[in-house]
């Protein structure tokens, strides 16, 4: 286990740490004096809680972003765990109780570090973190607003928050309304034009040399208390654990642990996601842990990974833990020779700055994604946010994953399913709702079941089957390979199932599984299929074992004979459709468009057109060979292709031949050995397709459909060999 894991032996970027550093601890002055108030302390314990804690986090923490400190959420709790005991804020009483309740905290901590608590990241979906996140956000945004106006900081639910607002309007002040909006706004139009200038670093100080010069404080303005210089003393934690009930410090100190612990964790998580960083979630308990006992020492409340600051130090380019060691290395000098400039600092100018870093982390555009994709994930956001809103943090994480497992049943109760066929020219299988041109084989149902078979999907599973079998049916094939395991109660129907259809002369064939469903199978003592030779491993043999060989007869008396360069074609047609789905049409439309109009606007058409295959997000994937193919079947229907674009067929077929030269010549360059076999195949296609002619019996092509298939098998293995291939060569 390594110390300072997100700075020794790696690359960071050190100016941006330091600069992130030095804004952090200064916006954390405001911040944290006001939450160590909400827990009961005098406002100096909150900038002691931003010492020792954030350098002891640094130590061990795996997350390069998050900043710890004095926060929101474990701060409100300990103030309601005062309150639950008795004790007056700011007492000597509450001097003694709120380290001892940090102790226990810590130990809790340590507690879920050993139990290894941070797989339970891996039960939360990327919903839930956003709603999470921005149920946070929402929360602490609220309780700021008063302090915008000259009202006090609220606490509590968002119900709570918003009843505080309103009877904080009585204590409305105009001039610090102005001073606050005005800086949030100067905030909000940096982030747009300015991004990456320390503008809260401006207004704060700007704000300080404004109350010097005209003391805002005649005008109704709150400005931060004043702080003797020193740094924090050390403190016996556990001095007043035969006073007060032990009993109830425990049970509330594991609800703040657990709330630290879900809080830091999946913020922690999210911002590395955002940023492709991989984190040890049980070294960052652990790190929480110790950044709390040395809170416990030092006489503080308990502290937690802070969304506000990871936010401002994201906003300035942090980048590793150099960030909260400057932050840490900071707030010590402020102790020793900056208090003075402390009791300078509007209220509102500060609250500006936190409500601005906030509004950065709410993931709005992520839910206006989810709605617009996935109803369900939507949801799962929603509640996620109204369980932080309206009943707390960790109700929000409990609800949020409770919705992520009932969507989890609801997806494998009605999982993806398709009935598939043949396409004419091909011997793979296909989606017969969406490739276009492809149809069932006669007297066989081919079904492809996306999900593991359970007692609460499976009679949609038969009811499927069921339904498409029709009166010239003798054979159904199920693709189970999105199977992969089976309870015993879809053991013991399939088995039943099985031995319905063969009393009905319909064979059932379970294919392209893993082995353990067959497994499964066996263990139930329902093998009858396993007996009987109906579970085969490939569709194609369970298609021959049931007496079909290629070409398969299709619906209509039509068979899908296969044609080398026709089969290329509409491979590289049906990964169109199957990626591009509806949107297959219009993408390739667009694709013509553009090489036309590089065409049109450049008189070196060549090189234009390369520039644009090279920057193409759509296209530069498709190796020579296979865009060779979709151009010629472009060419093949410049007619329809003009009318749809309304442009001149003449100027399209110009620039699809110009771009297929422009291939040939590449792949010349590139590799003249695939060149010189492709053109010399190219010239064998009609050849074979005369010769499977003639070696056609009893509607089945024999040597020549071999030959056919060893020539399919060079032409991939070619193909796959070219895209391997480096193109700087």
């Amino acid at each position: 286990m390594k110390v300072f894991p997100t700075i020794l032996g790696q690359r960071i970027n050190i100016k941006n740490d330091i600069v992130a550093g030095l804004i952090t601890a200064a916006v954390s002055i405001p911040i944290s004096m006001g939450y160590a108030q909400i827990a009961g302390l005098p406002a100096v314990y909150g900038l002691y809680g931003s010492v020792l804690p954030i350098l002891f986090f640094a130590l061990m923490s795996t997350s390069p972003h998050m900043i710890f400190g004095v926060d929101a959420a474990p701060a409100a709790l300990t103030g309601s765990v005062l309150v639950s005991l008795g004790i007056a804020a700011e007492s000597a009483a509450a001097l003694k109780a709120v380290p001892l309740i940090t102790l226990c905290t810590a130990c809790w901590l340590l507690v879920f570090s050993v139990l290894r608590f941070g797989h339970f990241v891996r039960y939360i979906s990327e919903a839930v973190m956003g709603g999470f996140i921005t149920g946070i956000g929402v929360e602490i945004i609220t309780m700021q607003v008063p302090k915008l106006f000259g009202g006090p900081v609220g606490h509590g639910e968002l119900p709570e928050l918003i009843v505080h607002i309103v009877h904080s309007a009585a204590a409305f002040n105009g001039v610090s309304f102005a001073l606050g909006a005005g800086t949030l706004a100067v905030l909000l139009a940096s982030r747009k034009w300015l991004p990456k200038f320390p503008m809260a670093v401006v207004v704060m100080f700007a704000g300080a040399l404004l109350n010097w010069r005209i003391n805002l404080t005649r005008f109704g303005v709150a400005t931060l208390p004043s702080v003797s210089p020193g740094l924090p003393h050390f403190v016996n934690p556990a001095a007043a654990a035969g006073v007060l009930p032990m009993d109830t410090i425990i049970k509330y100190s594991m609800t703040i642990a657990l709330v630290i612990t879900a809080e830091t964790l999946l913020s922690s998580s999210n911002m590395a996601e955002r940023k492709g960083v991989t984190l040890k979630p049980n070294q960052g308990i652990l790190a929480y842990a110790l950044g709390n006992f040395a809170a416990a020492f030092t006489g503080c409340c308990p502290v937690n990974g802070s969304v506000s600051r990871m936010g401002i130090a994201d906003q300035f380019g942090s980048d590793s833990q150099l960030t909260g060691i400057v932050a840490g290395l900071a707030m010590i000098a402020i102790l020793l020779f900056g208090t003075g400039f402390i009791g300078f600092l509007p209220v509102p100018v500060l609250t500006a700055i936190v409500i601005s870093a906030l509004l950065g982390i709410l993931e709005i555009d992520e839910a206006v994604h989810l709605a617009k994709i996935d109803w369900r994930e939507f949801m799962i956001f929603v509640g996620a946010f109204c369980g932080v809103v309206l009943l707390g943090t960790i109700y929000g994480v409990v609800i949020g994953v409770a919705l992520s497992f009932v969507v989890v049943l609801m997806r494998t109760m009605t999982p993806p399913r398709t009935f598939l066929g043949v396409m004419p020219g091909q011997l793979r299988f296909y989606d017969l709702r969406t490739a276009q041109g492809a149809k069932p084989i006669a007297g066989a149902v081919l079904y492809r079941f996306s999900s593991n078979l359970y007692f609460a999907n499976y009679d949609l599973f038969e009811e499927d089957i069921l339904g498409a079998i029709r009166p010239d049916t003798k054979t159904v094939i199920v693709d189970a390979s999105g199977i992969t395991s089976i309870d015993y109660t879809a053991a013991k129907k399939i088995d039943a199932l099985y031995k319905r259809l063969k009393d009905r002369g319909i064979r059932l064939y379970l294919t392209e599984h893993i082995s353990s469903v067959n497994q499964t199978l066996r263990e139930a003592d329902r093998d009858a299929m396993i007996q009987e030779g109906s579970v085969v491993r490939t569709m194609t043999g369970a298609l021959l074992a049931a007496g079909y060989h290629p070409p398969y007869p299709v619906e209509g008396g039509e068979s899908n004979s296969p044609n080398l360069k026709r089969s290329r074609r509409h491979l590289l047609l049906h990964d169109i459709e199957w990626a591009f789905g509806d949107k297959a049409n219009d993408e390739i439309a667009a694709y013509v468009q553009a090489i036309v109009a590089h065409w049109q606007q450049s008189e070196e058409a060549g090189d234009s057109l390369e520039a644009f295959m090279r920057h193409s997000p759509v296209w530069q994937h498709l190796n020579g060979v296979r865009e060779d193919d979709l151009l010629e079947h472009l060419q093949q229907r410049i007619g329809a292709i003009a009318k749809k674009l309304d442009l001149s067929a003449e100027e399209i077929q110009k620039a699809l031949g110009e771009r297929r030269r422009q291939i040939a010549e590449q792949m010349k360059r590139e590799d003249p050995q695939m060149y010189a076999m492709l053109k010399a195949h190219r010239g064998e296609l009609d050849e074979f397709e005369r010769g499977l002619g003639k070696s056609r019996l009893n509607g089945r092509k024999i040597s020549g459909l071999d030959n056919l298939r060893d020539y399919l098998h060079d032409l991939r293995h070619l193909i796959d060999r070219h895209n391997q291939t480096p193109k700087d060569k």
